[in-house]
């Protein structure tokens, strides 16, 4: 089983079967599918979303993510099913491959409906993600940018399998997310994690409700909002919730909290000779406004994420924070841009007080054209700027092809 709570392998047969079924209801239409493939009586839908990014090489890992692949030089191939038993039951699943990969199941789960009248579900398998906004937002036709924003993709120096000895040994870490090496726990170097992944989910319960103007999250997941996990490392719950407000149309006000145990047991008892308790946790909190009208949309939101770790005296404090815009400048086509900016808390180190990992911002700017509704097209620069690591400073264009139905 995957160490780091990878995404689900699925068999190879499972795997085939639900793309030979796509794939003949496409042939079937002698056209691409414009539309969800709608089977069995209206019991079974299936779509899919393609996408396509072609940008140079990060020479900084700027967009690099937990599974070592960079979002501006990336192929994704998603296939998602809905099964409705009946009106109270169904089951939802995706394929995901990156990158020409095997494909991984990146969602399973149960939807329950106890009433038919009400906007009440409960979701257990890999479910949705419960905090923040972005991260609800799970395709690349949802995102105006090819980037990610950098609380939900950028990878700090902070494992989940191994933890520094000291101050002074997280510090030497500082721009190294992408590879990260510690002397207590596990030795083998491997990537670090961002303060909320977008690119996994959790496995856990999830209860919603909602009615027009209020809308209600809670979770208890197996891994963390850094480390979402398929199988528990140590024996802990991460606890979220969120509430969205939707007070006038077109304004959506959400706020978010998680907390759950983040270092491995193995880890723990490395560092310290016993299991210890969930103190060795990540904590986080997010605020996040949408606002659109007419031809223009906005969104705001930040994260704020504390961890704490074996051996260190400190808790370690992370700040991410985005503004981002677009604008239809006509039907079909429109601009957007995001300032983005993740901030870290000092620690005590032997040189003096230094901020544990380094603050890093980005700008992005590009804009979109729609072929047609279900093909998309986009053109972006990225400009990254961090205090620290070998690269400092990067400037990158990116294109994409996106196709869904």
């Amino acid at each position: 089983m995957p160490s780091r709570g990878t995404i689900l392998p699925m068999k190879p047969a499972c795997a085939a079967c639900l793309f030979v079924l796509c794939a003949g209801a496409s042939l079937n239409a002698q056209i691409p599918p414009a539309e969800p493939i709608v089977l069995a009586g209206g019991r079974l839908t299936v779509g899919g979303n393609v996408s396509a990014t072609f940008g140079p090489e990060d020479p900084g890992f700027f967009n690099y993510t937990d599974y070592e692949d960079s979002v501006l030089r990336m192929l994704r191939l998603d296939l998602n099913a809905s099964f409705r038993a009946n009106d109270h039951l169904s089951l939802l699943g995706e394929l995901r491959s990156q990158n020409v990969r095997a494909p991984q199941a990146y969602a399973l789960y149960l939807r329950v409906r106890p009433w038919t009248t009400r906007r009440f579900d409960i979701q257990v398998g890999r479910i949705p993600p419960t905090f923040g906004s972005f991260a609800r937002r799970s395709y690349e036709a949802d995102n105006p940018l090819i980037g990610y924003p950098l609380g939900y993709q950028y990878l700090t120096s902070l494992r989940a399998d191994a933890v520094p000895s000291s101050a002074d040994e997280l510090v030497n870490m500082r721009g190294r997310g992408w590879l990260a090496a510690y002397s207590v726990g596990n030795p083998v170097p491997d990537a670090g994690v961002p303060l909320a992944t977008a690119f996994r989910w959790d496995t856990g319960v999830q209860a919603h409700l909602e009615n027009e103007v209020v809308d209600l999250t809670a979770s208890i997941t197996t891994g963390t909002l850094s480390n979402p996990r398929l199988t528990d490392d140590n024996s802990g719950r991460q606890v979220t919730g969120r509430v969205a407000l939707r007070p006038v149309a077109g304004l959506i006000v959400g706020a978010s909290a998680a907390h759950g145990p983040f270092v491995s047991t193995d880890a723990v008892l490395d560092a310290v000779g016993s299991e210890g308790d969930d103190s060795f946790a990540q904590t986080a909190w997010g605020g996040d406004i949408e606002y659109s009208r007419g031809y223009y949309l906005l969104r705001v939101e930040s994260i704020y994420s504390q961890w704490r770790m074996p051996l260190l005296e400190e808790r370690l404090h992370s700040l991410a924070t985005l503004v981002e815009g677009r604008y239809k400048i006509f039907p079909g086509f429109y601009v957007a841009a995001r300032l983005d900016h993740l901030d870290f808390s000092e620690v005590a180190s032997s040189s003096g007080p230094v901020e544990w990992e380094a603050p890093v911002t980005r700008f992005e700017v590009g804009g979109g054209y729609s072929v047609q509704r279900n093909l998309l097209l986009k053109l972006t620069t990225q400009f990254d700027r961090r205090d620290g690591g070998r690269t400092r400073h990067a400037r990158m264009l990116a294109g994409q092809v996106v196709y869904w139905f």
